[in-house]
C-alpha cells in the first residue's frame, strides 16, 4: 500500500527514517490510513534517533544484571546501589548533528538533556564528563572553530548550574572534518528511599513542566538520524540554563509527591508520551491546546515534535499535581496540565475536542525492527611495515605537542570541576574521584579509540572498554558499572554494520567475563558527511568505588618506575603510524586474564600506599605514558627500553599501545610492599628506570635512543592546544 498524499508532509518535516514498509506496517497496525499527526508522532518515535530499529537486537545481548544494579520502567538513567541507602545515577548522550551545525547551542542543550535524564530518576546530578571529537584543529580552521564554541556551550551551561565538568577525553581525526562528535554524560547521587521509580494508574494527571514550547528543535530527531547533508538550524534547540536549574529544583523539591518523570528530548513529547505509556502499560490522553507555547499558531504536529529544551513530563495523582503547580510557582516556572491517564494502552492526542491521533503504545513506541545486513570488509590489518625512523626523539616531541596528546588544561579550565565540593582529585589525570556522603569515593572514565576501531571494532571496542578500566584502577578505585555510546555511520552499508555488531560482541564479552553490567547507553548512528562516514566511534564509560582517598603524589627524584604487563609489537591504530601518516597493522588486543590481573595489582597499589602514581600505558605507549609522568612532576627520567620488552624493535617498546599495561611509580622506602603485593596478584612486572635530572631519556641498553629536555617540551606541551584552537 502506498499512500500517495504523504509525499508533501514527507518533505516538510525531513523524515529521514519511516520508510514505505514502515508507513504500510502502521496502517495496517490502525486498520485505515493514518492521520497527519499520527504520522509526525510516528516519524519522530520511529526515527534511528528514538527507535533504535538498527541496534536494538545486538545491544540487548549487553549483560545488564548485578546484584548491585537497580532496574525499573522507563528510567531515563541507569541506576546503582552505592551502599547505606545511597544510590548512583548515570547516563550518555550525544549531540552530535546539532554540534556539527551551531556547536555552543548544540553542544550546551547536549549538557541540558543529560542532566534532565539524571533528575528525572529523583537524583542531584553532582558531575557532568565530555567527549568530544573533531577534525584535524592543528590544520582545519572549522575544525577549530567547532571545538572553541562547543567548549564554551558545556562551560555555560554546566557553569550556570553549579555542576562540575570533571572529566573527559578529546580527539581529533581526519574522518571529523566538517562534523562533530560531542558525547555528554553525568552522573547523580541521591537516597535510594528517593528513587522515582515511575508508575502510572488512570486518572492521574499530566503535566508539562519548563519552558515554552517552540519552533526551534521541531523534527530534531529526524535531522539526527540521517546523514548531515545540510546546515539545518531550526532543528538545533536553544538552551536556557537558568530555566533549567529552576526545573532540576522544582523536580527535587516535590519528588516524593511524583510517580513518574520523563525528560523531553529526542523526538519531544511525542516520545516522551508514547515511551512513558508504552513503559507503564497505561494509555494516555493529552489536549496540545493546553501546552504553553512560546509562538501561537503551532499545529499539533508542530508541538508534538518539537524538541524545545528544559521541558519534562510528569506524572501525578490529584494530590501530587497541586504539589507541582505550587513548587512550579515558588521557582517560577511554566506549568500546564495537558492530560490523563487512563487504562486504554493508547495514545490519543487532541486538540480542544477534535481527535486527531488514536495509536495503540505498542505501535507507538516500538518501530519496526530493521534487520540490515552485514559484511565484513577486507581486512585492515594488511600493510606495508613502517620502517623505523632515524629520529625518535622528533617523533615524540610532535606526538606531546601535537593535538593528541598536548595537555588539555586549555578545555578543562574552562570548567568549573570544583564547584559543589565533591572534587577531591581533579581533571588532568587518569580519572577524578568524587566525596560521596556514605564516605566512599566515586571514580569515572570515558574513553574512545577510533583509530585501533576502523582497523579492528571487536579488538578497538574492547580495548576501550580495557582503558577505561585501567583509568578507573590508577586511582585504587574497583569498576562497578558501565555505559556506551556506539557512534558510527550509516547502518545501511553492511561494512558499517559488521563492525557495529563486532563492537557490541566485544563489549559484552568484556563485561561478562568481568562482570561489569552495563547499566546504560546511547546508539547514534547516520555520522556522515559529504565526505562520508566518520570512524568508528564507540565511547565507553565506566564508573568505580573505593573506600580509600588514596595518596597521589607526582614523581620526584630517586623514585623508582615499574611497567606493569607485557609490550607487544601491535602498532596498527597507534599514534606513531599516524604521524607516520601510515594506517592499517595488527591492532592491540586484550589478554582478559592480564587485564584483571594487572588491574587488581594496579588498584591494590594506590590502595595500600605502595605506589606514588599509577598511570595507565595507552595513546603514544610507553614513551607518551612516561614523558606525562615527567612533566607532571617537573623531573626527567631515564628508561632502559631493553627491561620494558628485551626482544622487540625500539619502535614497538617506545610506542606500541598495548593494552593491560600501567607505568608505576614507587620510592625506595615503598619498593619491596610494591613487589609484594604484583607478586600476590599475579602480574607480570619490569623495573625500567629511574626519575632525576632534566632529561626524558629512553635508552636501548646503552645506546640512548630518544631524549627531550623537560623544560622545552613542558612549555609546547601545555600551550600548543589553546594556539590551535585560536587559529580559526
Amino acid at each position: 500500500m502506498i499512500i500517495v498524499w504523504l509525499v508533501p508532509y514527507l518533505s516538510r518535516w525531513r523524515v529521514f527514517d519511516v520508510l514505505d514498509s514502515e508507513i504500510e506496517h502502521l496502517a495496517r497496525s490502525l486498520q485505515r490510513d493514518p492521520t497527519d499527526v499520527e504520522l509526525a508522532l510516528v516519524s519522530a518515535e520511529w526515527s534511528e534517533h528514538c527507535s533504535y530499529k538498527s541496534s536494538k537486537m545486538y545491544i540487548r545481548t549487553l549483560p545488564q544484571n548485578a546484584p548491585h544494579v537497580i532496574t525499573g520502567p522507563g528510567l531515563d538513567s541507569g541506576v546503582i546501589d552505592a551502599g547505606d541507602g545511597y544510590i548512583l545515577t548515570a547516563h550518555i548522550e550525544s549531540h552530535n548533528h546539532p554540534s556539527a551545525v551551531e556547536p555552543y547551542g548544540g553542544a550546551a542543550t547536549g549538557v541540558g538533556g543529560i542532566i534532565r535524564d539524571i533528575v528525572s530518576a529523583g537524583t542531584r546530578p553532582i558531575a557532568i564528563l565530555d567527549g568530544l571529537h573533531f577534525g584535524q584543529i592543528d590544520s582545519d580552521r572549522h575544525a577549530a572553530w567547532l571545538l572553541r564554541d562547543a567548549v564554551r556551550g558545556i562551560a555555560d551551561y554546566g557553569n550556570c548550574l553549579g555542576i562540575p565538568t570533571v572529566s573527559g577525553e578529546t580527539i581529533f581525526d581526519s574522518s571529523y572534518t566538517g562534523y562533530a562528535l560531542v558525547d555528554v554524560a553525568a552522573i547523580g547521587f541521591g537516597k535510594r528511599e528517593r528513587l522515582i521509580y515511575n508508575t502510572a494508574s488512570p486518572g492521574d494527571r499530566l503535566l508539562l513542566i519548563g519552558g515554552p514550547t517552540g519552533y526551534d528543535g521541531v523534527g530534531g530527531a529526524q535531522f539526527a538520524s540521517g546523514a548531515l547533508e545540510s546546515e539545518a538550524r531550526s532543528a538545533v534547540q536553544i538552551p536556557d540554563p537558568f530555566t533549567e536549574k529552576m526545573v532540576l529544583e522544582t523536580i527535587l523539591e516535590c519528588r516524593s509527591y511524583l510517580k513518574a518523570v520523563k525528560d523531553l528530548g529526542g523526538g519531544g513529547l511525542a516520545c516522551a508520551v508514547s515511551e512513558t505509556a508504552d513503559a507503564l502499560g497505561v494509555g494516555m490522553q493529552i489536549d496540545t491546546d493546553k501546552v504553553h507555547t512560546r509562538k501561537a499558531g503551532m499545529t499539533p504536529s508542530e508541538i508534538l515534535v518539537s524538541e524545545s529544551q528544559e521541558r519534562m513530563l510528569v506524572v501525578a495523582d490529584d494530590t501530587g499535581a497541586e504539589v507541582v503547580r505550587k513548587s512550579c510557582q515558588k521557582f517560577r516556572v511554566n506549568c500546564s496540565e495537558i492530560g490523563t491517564v487512563n487504562d486504554t494502552g493508547t495514545v490519543k492526542v487532541y486538540s480542544g475536542d477534535k481527535l486527531h491521533a488514536s495509536i495503540p503504545t505498542q505501535v507507538a513506541a516500538h518501530a519496526p525492527q530493521l534487520r540490515w545486513p552485514t559484511i565484513r570488509p577486507k581486512s585492515c590489518e594488511d600493510y606495508t611495515s613502517m620502517p623505523p625512523v632515524s629520529d625518535y626523539t622528533n617523533v615524540l616531541y610532535q606526538m606531546l605537542t601535537g593535538p593528541y596528546c598536548a595537555s588539555r588544561r586549555w578545555i578543562y579550565s574552562q570548567y568549573d570541576h570544583e564547584v559543589g565540593i565533591r572534587t577531591v582529585q581533579k581533571p588532568g589525570r587518569d580519572s577524578p574521584l568524587l566525596r560521596l556522603d556514605n564516605g566512599k569515593y566515586l571514580a569515572v572514565s570515558m574513553d574512545s579509540n577510533p583509530r585501533h576501531c576502523q582497523i579492528n571494532p571487536y579488538r578497538g571496542a574492547m580495548g576501550c572498554f580495557e582503558e577505561a578500566c585501567r583509568n578507573i584502577r590508577c586511582v585504587g578505585a574497583e569498576p562497578v558499572a558501565m555505559l556506551d555510546h556506539l557512534q558510527f555511520g550509516s547502518p545501511e552499508d553492511p561494512n558499517i554494520m559488521w563492525a557495529f555488531a563486532q563492537s557490541v560482541a566485544a563489549l559484552r564479552h568484556y563485561a561478562t567475563r568481568t562482570r561489569i553490567p552495563c547499566i546504560g547507553g546511547k546508539v547514534s548512528l547516520y555520522n556522515e558527511t559529504d565526505n562520508g562516514p566518520i570512524k568508528h566511534s564507540p565511547v565507553v564509560m565506566v564508573l568505580g568505588l573505593t573506600d580509600t582517598l588514596p595518596r597521589i603524589r607526582s614523581p620526584a627524584n630517586d623514585d623508582i618506575l615499574y611497567v606493569l604487563g607485557d609490550v607487544k609489537s601491535e602498532m596498527g591504530g597507534s599514534l606513531y603510524h599516524s604521524i607516520g601518516d601510515h594506517t592499517g597493522g595488527i591492532c592491540p588486543g586484550v589478554d582478559i586474564k592480564s587485564s584483571i590481573r594487572n588491574g587488581q595489582a594496579a588498584s591494590c597499589l594506590v590502595r595500600e600506599g605502595a605506589a606514588h602514581m599509577v598511570h595507565d600505558v595507552s595513546l603514544g605507549g610507553m614513551a607518551v605514558g612516561v614523558s606525562w609522568m615527567c612533566i607532571d612532576g617537573s623531573v626527567g627520567c631515564d628508561v632502559d627500553l631493553s627491561m620494558a620488552s628485551g626482544h622487540l624493535a625500539v619502535q614497538s617498546t617506545l610506542f606500541s599501545e598495548t593494552h593491560c599495561r600501567y607505568a608505576v611509580v614507587v620510592s625506595s622506602d615503598t619498593e619491596s610492599d610494591a613487589r609484594r603485593i604484583m607478586e600476590r596478584e599475579g602480574a607480570k612486572y619490569s623495573k625500567v628506570g629511574v626519575f632525576g635530572g632534566d632529561t626524558i631519556s629512553f635508552a636501548d641498553r646503552t645506546d640512548t635512543v630518544c631524549c627531550l629536555e623537560i623544560d622545552v617540551v613542558r612549555k609546547r606541551w601545555q600551550e600548543s592546544l589553546e594556539e590551535m584552537t585560536q587559529r580559526g
